[in-house]
């Protein structure tokens, strides 16, 4: 067999000692650039929303009744038979319509017996008008006595008092005859009928013929504790009552919203002994009619404003073993820092942080399990476009040297 020379067998066991080393290198270069030993953990990312300051009107949810503003039960004022009905079941009438006419010929008859009455009276006093004229003038003349004319002029006077009674008395009987037809004592809607044709009725009765409602505008009835009440009067909360919308909004039993507006017209001055609540009434317009009485509606109702406060997400806001509010802020470091808050209220998905966060704090809302105080991160703003532009997978321009 013909054996090679020595030095090419020495090149060829250097070359592949060469290889194995090039490859050892390449395999241990990645694992050297992916883990490099001793080099602080990359910073952790999270999810921040900057706040900004604002004023908050502050209200209270307060649930109600629809009322009507003015409700009068019908009555008859004379005694008698419903003869006829005279308004529709369910109309809207006007002040002074009339509603039942009662049987009148009794009143009729009082009345003209009244006004023979006046005319009788009416004569007498002329009678004795005459006579005490005449008296007078023959005691002049001394021809009659005193005692005669004292009798006359007593005579007139007795009658002239005796006609303002009989005139009195007409008056009274014409009343009751105009009462005869049942007119409305209120302006708004009639319920149904509570008496038919031919029932007897009579004068302050305790059951009312109808009633009838005005709706527009309507009363809404709501209550709210004692306590609540006492806290809004008190402190820093009765200066922010003065700042307080006036108007008051309402949703329907739907969850619809009511586009008219109210207004708070009275607080009753007592407190509920029973239920320890304060009733609070509002008005509101209802040109549509669409609030009906007993309605039940819910209130949203002014209780004051709140100036410089932040809206804190809710998912950013914890609550520590004792029950307070805090919150993960970055700082411009990106360092996390802790913060106590002064939660004054809820409003939808935030919180109404009075102290504890500031217009320009980032407060992190996702991340929060893998961060914690003095950890630095990695913040981007929540609804942000991704770092690097908004092309997915675009690789940076290389930059240019000035050489």
């Amino acid at each position: 067999m013909r054996q090679e020379p020595l030095a090419l067998r020495r090149g060829r066991g250097a070359t592949g000692r060469g290889a194995l080393w090039i490859a050892a290198l390449l395999l241990a270069a990645p694992v050297a650039a992916q883990a490099p030993e001793g080099g602080p953990p990359p910073p952790q990312p999270v999810t921040v929303v900057t706040l900004d300051a604002t004023d908050v009107t502050l209200t209270a949810t307060l649930p109600g009744r629809v009322v009507a503003s003015g409700i009068a039960e019908v009555r008859p004022q004379v005694n008698g038979i419903i003869t006829e009905r005279l308004f529709q079941e369910g109309a809207e009438v006007a002040l002074g319509d009339p509603l039942y006419r009662i049987d009148s010929a009794s009143y009729e008859a009082q009345v003209a017996a009244a006004e023979a009455q006046v005319a009788q009276a009416r004569a007498e006093v002329e009678t004795t008008s005459r006579d005490a004229e005449r008296l007078e003038e023959l005691l002049s003349r001394k021809i009659a006595s005193q005692q005669n004319y004292d009798e006359a002029a007593g005579a007139r006077d007795s009658a002239a008092a005796a006609l303002q009674v009989a005139q009195a008395q007409l008056q009274a009987a014409q009343i009751d005859l105009e009462r005869t037809t049942i007119r409305a004592p209120l302006a708004g809607f009639i319920g149904r009928s509570l008496t038919t044709q031919g029932t007897l009725v009579t004068s302050g009765q305790a059951a009312p013929l109808a009633v009838i409602r005005n709706i527009d505008p309507v009363l809404v009835d709501v209550t709210q504790s004692a306590a609540e009440i006492l806290e809004w009067r008190r402190g820093l909360a009765a200066e922010r009552l003065a700042a307080a919308a006036p108007e008051v909004s309402l949703t329907l039993a739907d969850g619809t919203s009511y586009e008219q507006k109210g207004l708070l017209t009275v607080a009753e001055a007592n407190v509920n002994e029973e239920t320890g609540v304060v009733t609070l009434r509002m008005e509101f317009p209802n040109p549509e009619k669409l609030l009906l009485p007993g309605m039940y509606v819910q209130v949203e109702l002014p209780q004051g404003v709140a100036e410089n406060v932040v809206l804190a997400p809710q998912e950013g806001v914890s609550f520590d073993q004792r029950g307070r509010p805090v919150a993960l802020v970055v700082n411009a470091e990106n360092v996390v820092e802790p913060r106590e808050l002064d939660v004054i209220a809820a409003r939808d998905s935030s919180w109404i942080v009075r102290d504890g966060l500031g217009a320009g704090d980032r407060i992190i809302v996702e991340g929060l399990q893998k961060t914690g105080p003095g950890a630095t991160v990695a913040p981007e703003e929540r609804g942000a476009a991704p770092a690097g532009g908004d092309a997915a997978g675009a690789a940076p321009a290389p930059a240019t040297d000035g050489g």
